[in-house]
Order: structure tokens, then C-alpha cells, then sequence
């Protein structure tokens, strides 16, 4: 495999993870396909493992995670700054794995494989080569 299509691979893979979370927090995946089903459970979920945080951050917390993973995942997509917000998709699933290990231990984060997803974001941030992305076409304009 070419590392152009590896470096296309990683990023869908990496945007669909985060899209896919994000659409089950909001409901819509079914009901036996879900793992929170619903944004209260999600938050439920969000407090649980950051048992540090105020109860009155979660919300927001909450939303900050999901504005990042939409934001993210978008700008993966399309190849906009591919770089820079793949190094953000590492630190924050790094993060979001971090305090699944401090809070349940280290088999939900493995189960998930959310440092898996991590370690990958990392290493599309290192990937230089451009390949169906948008930052082609900026740069093609200057």
C-alpha cells in the first residue's frame, strides 16, 4: 500500500471514529448498536470518568469534546491543516484515554482502542506528503 492511501486511510478512519461517537451521544445510532444512546448518558459517562471535575464543568466539558470531534473531524476530511488538527486528534483521544485508565482501568481504553487511535493521529501528523487535500489547493493559490 502506498503511503498516500495510508495517509488517506488514516484520516477517514480516525474522522468516522470521531463522527461515529459523536452520533451516538446524539441518539442516533439504534438503540442495541449505541454505546450512551443519548446526551444525558453521555454526560453521565463524561462525569465518570473525570470524577476531578466539578459536576458543574461537565456540560461543558461535554460539548467541548464534541464541538472538538466535529471540528476535527471535518478538517481530517477535507485535508485542511492535516498536520496540525491530526496532532489535536492525538492529544485528544490521548486525554480521553488517560482518564479512561485513571477512572476504570486500562481494559475499557485497550477494548476501545483508543490509544491505538491516538498513536495513529500522531503518526498522520508526521505524514508531510499531501494527498486529496484541501491543503493542496491552498497552496496551489499562493
Amino acid at each position: 500500500m502506498k503511503h498516500n492511501t495510508i495517509k488517506l486511510f488514516l484520516r477517514l478512519a480516525i474522522s468516522i471514529g470521531f463522527i461515529s461517537a459523536v452520533a451516538d451521544r446524539l441518539g442516533y445510532w439504534p438503540k442495541e448498536a449505541s454505546t450512551w444512546g443519548n446526551w444525558d448518558s453521555f454526560l453521565e459517562y463524561t462525569a465518570f470518568i473525570n470524577p476531578w471535575l466539578p459536576n458543574s464543568l461537565i456540560a461543558f466539558i461535554g460539548i467541548i469534546a464534541t464541538v472538538a470531534e466535529i471540528l476535527f473531524a471535518c478538517c481530517l476530511i477535507i485535508g485542511f491543516k492535516t498536520e496540525f488538527f491530526a496532532k489535536l486528534s492525538g492529544f485528544l483521544l490521548l486525554s480521553f484515554a488517560l482518564a479512561m485508565t485513571f477512572s476504570s482501568g486500562i481494559k475499557g481504553p485497550l477494548d476501545y482502542s483508543v490509544y491505538i487511535a491516538s498513536a495513529a493521529a500522531f503518526a498522520l501528523s508526521l505524514m508531510k506528503n499531501k494527498y486529496y487535500e484541501f491543503d493542496n489547493v491552498l497552496k496551489r493559490n499562493h
